[in-house]
């Protein structure tokens, strides 16, 4: 039996993940993406919490979440960028691989907005410490 990713036999694929379609990085990319999305959805919901709740440790914590989110959704774009490389992808998977990059660059605006808040927080702390 022949492998449609790959042209291996599936016995001779050196990869432990098989995904019917693309090429040998697409199952690494499919379950990178959904992990990815999974742990940027929830860093959304607590992140809108801790920012609303506005004190100095709240946005401690959503900064380090949005930069984790960050992180793992570049490796999840390195990911795609070596799918493209790799080669042939369908409509749909090139649609995801496009997105994965597009949403790695929102996610970069984010982080930095939410650092920019921690940033001048801290700086206000600071103020109110010296005049104490």
């Amino acid at each position: 039996m022949v492998c449609a990713a790959s042209g291996l036999a599936i016995r001779a694929r050196p990869f432990p993940i098989f995904f019917p379609m693309g090429n040998m990085a697409t199952g690494f990319f499919i379950i990178l993406s959904l992990v990815t999305g999974a742990v940027g959805f929830m860093t959304s919901l607590t992140g809108l919490n801790d920012v609303v709740l506005g004190t100095f440790a709240n946005l401690h914590a959503a900064a380090s979440s949005s930069t984790i989110t960050w992180l793992l959704t570049l490796l999840s774009m390195g990911l795609a960028c070596k799918e493209m490389h790799l080669g042939w992808a369908g409509s749909s998977l090139r649609a995801l691989e496009v997105l994965t990059i597009l949403v790695s660059g929102s996610q970069l605006i984010c982080a930095g907005a939410i650092h920019a808040g921690l940033e001048e927080e801290a700086a206000r702390h600071r103020n109110l410490g010296n005049r104490v």
